[in-house]
This record gives structure tokens, C-alpha cells and sequence, in this order.
């Protein structure tokens, strides 16, 4: 089976593929950027790391793999196992293992597992079609403006004296200033002092109608309790997607008289309205649900790892 394509396809709808025994490729947006030293624009891009410690299997690459050998999920499951432990084999015998388009992994002498990306593949689908954006320093001259020389100004005697008349007149209008806002704060204050006890008052009638009334309601309306249930998670566990929307409604009213809280969650790639017992936010949590659905209800039940709108 080709897995690194099946691997790389996942990639660009999912934020996390677990290759079960193995480990798991994360994706991690990171924004445009710009670096000033270069001269250089950088699109988004999805940045790609590896977790050895995530390999408990959540039945994506499974399911896809059974999807596009159009074989069932339990071979297709045993060719994943087989496809992990060559893995493990070989890094344990100090081997590279090469993921095209993904990138390399290899293991070091303490035993720690690591991952080199490959930098080219872009797998951040709203990014298809940037590229890399490189340009020209753009230089600017400022002009210099010489400004005039400005001669101090000589002031003689006979001029201190001629205007000094005016530093009398501006006294005495400092003096009235003075004096008329002194008068104006007293009458100000008066007001303020009255329209405080007015106040007072009022409150005061105000609190003894309050403490002599008394409110009744003779015929309260019965106490209403909402069921309202509001999915939330970005794990889901898929029962089935259905080409006819009808059928897939079906299938919930199904689902949701036999205990799950199922709903729709919109169309896959392929047109298929898709169906889920259930969305999760904990992964450990989805995982038990999947374990006991498989068991009891639905084999081929299966976890879309997935944020929704």
C-alpha cells in the first residue's frame, strides 16, 4: 500500500495523522511573515512536526486506506500494523526513514526520534499558489531644509518704560479676575449645598414608600426547564456518510432514539453527507465511545478529527 501518499493526501484536511505503533505527524499553522534583513515575504504555511509518543489508533488513516483500496477496514488495519512495525524495525537499525514530500526521520544515540520536514511542500491548502516573495531594498532621501537664522531681538531702556504703563492694567485685571471667581465659587457652592439636601430628601421619601409597599403575584407562571443541546469538539465519530440527504437523516433520528447524540456535520470532499453518533473535545473521551460503538453497534465507526464551524 502506497501510505506516504495516503499519509501526505491527510495532511492537507487534518491537523494530526497517528500512524497506530508508530507515531503521529502534526501540522501547526503559522502566519505570513516578513523578514526585514532579506528583504523577503514568506506565505502561511502548515509547519510539520513528529510525536512518537500518539500512537494509539483513531481510525483515519485505517478508514482511508480501506477507502482507496476499496478493501475492508480490518485488512486494512493489519497492513497499517505491518506498515508500523517495518518502521520501527527500521530506525531500530539505525536506518533513515524517508516520507516523500513529508520529510525524514531518523534516531539519535539516546534513542530520541528525530524529524527534518521537508520544506518545499506546502500542506496549508488556503496557501495554495503563494509562493515565496522576494524584492529590492526601496532607498529614500530626506531632503535637509536649512532653517533661517533669527537675530535676538535688543530691547532698550526707553522702551521698558514706554510699555510699562501695561503691566499695570494687566494687575489690575488679574486682581478683578481674582475676585469675581472667588464671588462666583461661593454662589456656586450655595447652589450645590441645596440641590445635596434637596436630594436628600427625596431619597428619604423614596425609602419609606419602598419599606411600606408590598408586591404580590398571586399567579406565578410554572418554572420551564430547556434540554438544549449544543455539540462542541473537533472529535467526531463518524457512523456513515450518505449520498441522498434524506437517508442521512434517517440515520440520525436512528442513532438519537437509540441513546447518541448524533447530527450531521456537514459534506465530505466527496459530496457525502456525514453522519456522527457524537463530537467530542477530548480525544481520550472519543476514543471510548469509538471502542464501545465498534464493539456493540458499528465496526466500521471510525474518528474524524476535524474543527467545524
Amino acid at each position: 500500500m502506497h501510505f506516504t501518499t495516503y499519509i501526505s493526501d491527510l495532511l492537507y484536511r487534518y491537523e494530526c495523522v497517528i500512524i497506530p505503533g508508530f507515531g503521529a505527524f502534526l501540522g501547526h499553522r503559522v502566519a505570513a511573515r516578513h523578514n526585514p534583513d532579506t528583504h523577503t515575504f514568506f506565505p502561511p504555511y502548515k509547519r510539520l512536526s513528529f510525536n512518537a509518543q500518539l500512537t494509539q489508533n483513531d481510525g483515519l488513516l485505517a478508514n482511508y486506506a480501506a477507502s482507496a483500496e476499496n478493501i475492508s477496514y480490518g485488512e486494512a488495519l493489519q497492513n497499517v500494523q505491518q506498515f508500523a512495525a517495518k518502521l520501527n524495525a527500521d530506525l531500530q537499525a539505525g536506518n533513515e526513514v524517508v516520507f516523500d514530500k513529508i520529510g525524514a526521520l531518523t534516531r539519535n544515540e539516546a534513542g530520541k526520534i528525530n524529524f527534518e520536514p521537508v520544506v518545499e511542500t506546502n500542506f496549508l491548502t488556503e496557501a495554495f499558489g503563494l509562493a515565496t516573495y522576494q524584492f529590492e531594498a526601496v532607498s529614500r532621501t530626506v531632503p535637509v531644509v536649512e532653517e533661517p537664522v533669527v537675530e535676538p531681538k535688543v530691547v532698550t531702556l526707553e522702551q521698558k518704560q514706554r510699555n510699562s504703563p501695561w503691566l499695570k492694567y494687566a494687575a489690575v485685571g488679574l486682581l478683578a479676575i481674582g475676585l469675581s471667581g472667588s464671588l462666583g465659587f461661593l454662589y456656586f457652592k450655595d447652589i450645590a449645598d441645596h440641590n445635596l439636601a434637596e436630594e436628600q430628601k427625596a431619597k428619604q421619601v423614596v425609602d419609606e414608600t419602598i419599606q411600606k409597599a408590598t408586591f404580590t403575584i398571586e399567579n406565578p407562571l410554572p418554572a420551564v426547564t430547556l434540554n438544549v443541546f449544543k455539540p462542541s469538539g473537533n472529535y467526531h465519530i463518524v457512523a456513515g456518510a450518505f449520498r441522498i440527504p434524506e437517508n442521512a437523516e434517517v440515520k440520525v433520528e436512528e442513532l438519537r432514539k437509540a441513546g447518541y447524540k448524533a447530527r450531521l456535520i456537514g459534506e465530505n470532499k466527496y459530496g457525502l453527507h456525514q453522519v456522527v453518533y457524537g463530537s467530542y473535545a477530548d480525544r481520550s473521551e472519543a476514543s471510548k465511545v469509538l471502542r464501545e460503538v465498534r464493539n456493540s453497534d458499528n465496526p466500521n465507526a471510525w474518528m474524524l478529527v476535524q474543527e467545524l464551524d
